[in-house]
């Protein structure tokens, strides 16, 4: 990417137009997620379900999931932006993969936090 940083609002846009392709049959609650990482490229991912409820995949877990696929190690992503308050386990995924701050949605408000914020006294495996 070249030129200026995205903001968290295009961010969030982006989470937004990437939400419209999620696979959610079931819950018609469409989640999208994008995450900046720090050379500045963009990941999304969306959610998606599975008639088998618990083997759904969180937008947050696809898209960092595809963004490690791809090369990136934690610490490499400085925002996620979901278009919802993310799940406990998802909270996990941000904070293991050391996200700098997130962005998402929360009823009528954006909130913006740390993964640490949103999971205090979380489970980190460098700590065993």
């Amino acid at each position: 990417m070249t030129g200026q940083p995205l903001s968290d609002a295009e961010l969030l846009a982006l989470a937004d137009a990437a939400a419209e392709r999620a696979y959610a049959p079931y819950s018609r609650f469409h989640v999208g997620c994008a995450v900046l990482a720090r050379d500045g490229r963009v990941i999304e991912g969306v959610n998606v379900e599975n008639a088998s409820y618990p083997l759904g995949v969180c937008a947050e877990e696809a898209a960092l999931a595809r963004a490690i696929a791809e090369g990136y190690r934690p610490g490499d992503f400085a925002v996620a932006a979901i278009t919802a308050s993310p799940c406990g386990g998802c909270r996990q995924w941000l904070h293991e993969m050391r996200v700098g701050r997130v962005v998402f949605r929360n009823g009528d408000r954006v909130s913006t936090m740390t993964p640490d914020d949103l999971l205090p006294e979380s489970f980190d495996p460098s700590n065993l």
